[in-house]
């Protein structure tokens, strides 16, 4: 357990105050905390290993990047606790929204690069996805798990080109597919069947923030579109919010890998993942993993991660969960 006096001894500096109020809104880079907070990277580092020590924040190494969030230790819950009952003063207050006002710009920063990404190649994203991995293989896998029972309401989260509501929204009894760009939304449209009807629904949305209520879909797929989030575990809780008890979210990406040309060059925000890494979202957003298959390729390894959400009968876990 970390001393309460080392806690309270981190937390006695306005930076390091900030850099907690900034980690409670989402994962950052040091440079991106440099970059809200004003100071230079080495000093904000001296800063974050001071965190680090006292057990406030933890550390991910991706890559060549290193990202930062807030511990969920027992022992440092209560401190970070704290923050929502200190009523905080004029000053705070203006420091606290400046902060996140230019939070917000890197939060655009990350999403001009990425929607100008799928707007570039939005035409060619079939042929990209290919070069990563057989999609053949991949889409007969997902096929395999989703053919147990029925589709019921399909939610496709990121639809891209639209191939998921092409291969499994015959089979639904409603579809809604949802993307950010309006480029691959337009490719979507394309691939819809004739008199669809008001069968398929096409929106413009985030998948932080999917523009369904709660409980609405009975399977939700996201297919190589968590790669591209900064929080993963709030997509895979906001899927869990808007899947019915007893439905389904089938995930298909990468695991964990350090190809680090495709941050850089394909704007990646993580490098796959590992199945403890799926297994803790899973559990955080209550949905309870069932199957887990690996596909391995020649560059990449492509796993699907099939979990239901909580208030059936549990099934035991099928496939390889590895650390």
């Amino acid at each position: 357990m970390h001393a309460a006096l080392d806690i309270f001894r981190a937390l006695g500096d306005p930076t390091r105050l900030r850099i907690i109020h900034l980690l409670r809104a989402m994962e950052l880079a040091v440079g991106e905390i440099a970059q809200v907070v004003g100071q230079s990277q080495p000093r904000v580092s001296r800063h974050v290993r001071i965190l680090a020590e006292a057990g406030l924040v933890e550390r991910r190494k991706e890559g060549n990047w290193v990202f930062l969030r807030l511990a969920k230790g027992e022992d440092v819950a209560p401190f970070v606790g704290l923050f929502d009952q200190l009523q905080p003063s004029a000053s705070e207050e203006a420091w606290q929204a400046a902060d996140l006002a230019r939070l917000t710009a890197v939060r655009a920063d990350r999403a001009r690069a990425a929607e100008s990404y799928f707007a570039e190649h939005a035409e060619e994203w079939d042929v990209i996805r290919s070069l990563h991995v057989a999609e053949a293989e991949v889409e007969a896998m997902m096929t395999a798990l989703l053919a147990r029972e029925p589709v019921g309401h399909l939610l496709d989260i990121g639809t891209g080109t639209g191939r998921m509501i092409e291969l499994f929204g015959g089979a639904a009894r409603q579809v809604t597919a949802i993307d950010r760009s309006p480029d691959m939304l337009r490719l979507a449209r394309a691939k819809l069947p004739a008199g669809a009807g008001d069968k398929y629904a096409l929106l413009m949305g985030d998948f932080g923030a999917l523009p369904l209520a709660s409980g609405a879909a009975d399977t939700v797929v996201l297919h190589q579109v968590l790669h591209y989030a900064q929080a993963p575990e709030n997509v895979i809780a906001e899927a869990a919010r808007v899947t019915a008890l007893d439905g389904r979210v089938l995930i298909a990406d990468f695991a964990a890998h350090e190809r680090e040309e495709l941050r850089l060059r394909d704007q990646h925000a993580r490098l796959g993942f590992s199945d403890a890494q799926m297994a803790g979202w899973f559990a955080d957003a209550g949905l309870a993993l069932e199957r887990v298959e690996t596909l391995p390729g020649q560059e990449l390894t492509v796993q699907l991660w099939l979990g239901r959400r909580k208030g059936a009968s549990i099934l035991p876990i099928e496939g390889r969960i590895s650390a």
